[in-house]
């Protein structure tokens, strides 16, 4: 990590610890000191001091490094450019599942729709059915209710501004009544 002194090292290893303990993370699991045998310049061997990292260790110790350092600043970026990588795939696998979700919802409600007319209720009597389930969902709040409460237009679907998880509830109960 460019220290030329074991010794400096082993500051950044030391405030690396400290964050780890901070975040309640058990040390042991990542952090191993160990004794290795080395080969002195006169071929005699002598015993020193080291360490066995994770991943997740080394992460800390390039975060608490002197980042003047080239192999710090380097480390540094690199898990930073790891870390928004992962950010940015989690937030595409989330936009499709809750596309997916949605086109799920959609699918469920055109055929309860069509189970509804198919049963002669008019478009007034469909919307007072889909208010009362979602009245149910919502913990007696109706589909207006929580539009105003949500800041959402009366044009707009509600369902386009809820949690994926609450899209996957509302459908599976619209499921449930087809």
């Amino acid at each position: 990590m460019g220290y030329a002194r074991w010794e400096n090292f082993v500051v950044a290893i030391n405030r690396a610890v400290e964050s780890c303990k901070t975040q309640g993370v058990n040390v042991d699991d990542h952090f191993r000191e160990v004794t290795k045998m080395v080969e002195l310049g006169s071929g005699a061997k002598r015993e020193v001091e080291d360490n066995m990292l994770t991943r997740f260790a080394c992460y800390l110790i390039a975060q608490n490094g002197d980042p003047k350092k080239e192999e710090i600043a380097f480390a540094q970026s690199y898990f930073a450019i790891q870390t928004r990588k992962i950010e940015l795939i989690e937030e595409r696998l989330n936009l499709k599942s809750r596309l997916e979700t949605c086109d799920k919802l959609r699918a469920a409600e055109k055929q309860f729709s069509q189970n509804i007319y198919e049963r002669g209720v008019d478009d007034k009597g469909f919307g007072g059915i889909r208010s009362k389930g979602d009245t149910a969902l919502f913990g007696g709040h109706t589909t207006e209710d929580m539009k105003r409460r949500l800041g959402i237009k009366s044009t707009r679907p509600l369902a386009d501004f809820l949690p994926t998880l609450t899209i996957a509830a509302k459908n599976l109960a619209t499921e449930m009544t087809n």
